[in-house]
């Protein structure tokens, strides 16, 4: 059993126990990048030991930074950004930093009372998703001077620095695949456009590319469902179940992608020859369920990454950058798209 110490031990304490300076104590907790492994061993050893834990509010009445970044993405209830999520936290980590995360539910109203709360922490910088943000955020930003990054979307003319990728030519990739193989008659399965840059751009990405070939979607081939597999099954049976329809579902992410896999074999269609199923994103599982999910690839942990990166030159004062980043995207021709059966015969 772990004995309770009366006294709580100080910086002080750490440092004659690691045999090193308060100074290098303190650099590996604000600069661990600075310090050999084996210094950095050595202290994180006498912390544990000691139980030693500093004290945030103390250093930033004092003006010091508080080493957190505050990251507020519309939704943590899937995978949509588990890897960049993971990747951005990871890579502060190794950047001496923590990260606070929060999730605004695709509602921009909240998404600002988020950014104010952590801004009440004192956090040293913000991360959100996407361009798309309430005036009173942007505001908000410009108020208060601190480093801001937008992750996910990429735009030379963002207000923000980003990092991120251009999801209207996400969306076009994805409509040229099909067209590329033949498909015609297309229905689409799209998340609510509203407050949601990603989709709006991926969505109208593929209708312009189909109105190059003149290809005209049915409004009842138009459906909405949020990122919920639930919700995308029931819109794709809903589909399925009429008269006349598609050849190909191009679909707004994976995970939709995946509902409209599972309604498809549950209506008894064959995928890909009685139907093609498309996906954007290419999450986690896309590349092993069956069939493989074909898919517009979206480099999540090099976006993450490169984000945290940015956030945490700014913040540290080596960077003033603002500039936008691009990532690529790419296709992933898989096992759930082919020519329909027209082209076959």
């Amino acid at each position: 059993m772990v004995k309770k110490q009366k006294d709580k031990p100080d910086i002080v304490a750490v440092a004659k126990a690691a045999g090193v300076s308060i100074s290098t104590v303190s650099r590996s907790f604000n600069h661990p990048e600075l310090l050999k492994a084996t210094t950095r061993k050595k202290i994180d050893r006498a912390v544990q030991e000691l139980g030693y834990i500093r004290n945030r509010a103390a250093q930033v009445m004092h003006g010091k930074r508080s080493g957190t970044i505050g990251l507020v993405v519309p939704t943590i209830d899937n995978a949509i950004f588990a890897e960049l999520i993971q990747s951005f936290s990871d890579t502060l980590d190794q950047r001496g930093f923590t990260m606070l995360i929060a999730s605004h539910g695709f509602d921009l109203e909240r998404e600002y009372l988020m950014l104010r709360k952590f801004l009440e922490h004192r956090v040293d910088g913000l991360a959100v998703i996407g361009l798309e943000h309430s005036e009173a955020a942007y505001q908000l930003f410009e108020q208060q001077g601190i480093p801001v990054v937008a992750i996910w979307n990429y735009s030379h003319r963002a207000r923000l620095p980003c990092v991120g990728v251009e999801n209207a030519e996400a969306g076009r990739l994805a409509a040229r695949h099909i067209l590329d193989l033949g498909h015609r008659d297309i229905g689409l399965i799209f998340p609510d456009p509203t407050g949601n840059d990603r989709a709006h751009d991926r969505l109208n990405g593929a209708l312009w590319e189909f109105a190059k070939e003149n290809i005209e979607i049915p409004q009842d081939w138009r459906l909405e469902a949020p990122y919920s597999i639930a919700e995308a099954k029931r819109a794709c049976l809903s589909l399925l179940e009429k008269p006349a329809t598609p050849s190909a579902i191009l679909c707004g992410n994976d995970i939709i992608a995946q509902g409209v896999l599972y309604a498809a074999k549950q209506f008894g269609a064959r995928i890909p020859e009685d139907l093609s199923i498309m996906g954007i994103g290419d999450f986690k599982g896309s590349g092993e369920i069956e069939p493989s999910l074909s898919t517009i690839r979206i480099p999540a942990k090099r976006i993450g990454m490169l984000a945290a990166e940015n956030i945490a030159d700014r913040v540290a004062g080596t960077s003033t950058s603002h500039s936008a980043t691009k990532c690529d995207v790419r296709l992933l021709a898989r096992n759930s798209t082919t020519v329909p059966k027209r082209e076959r015969t």
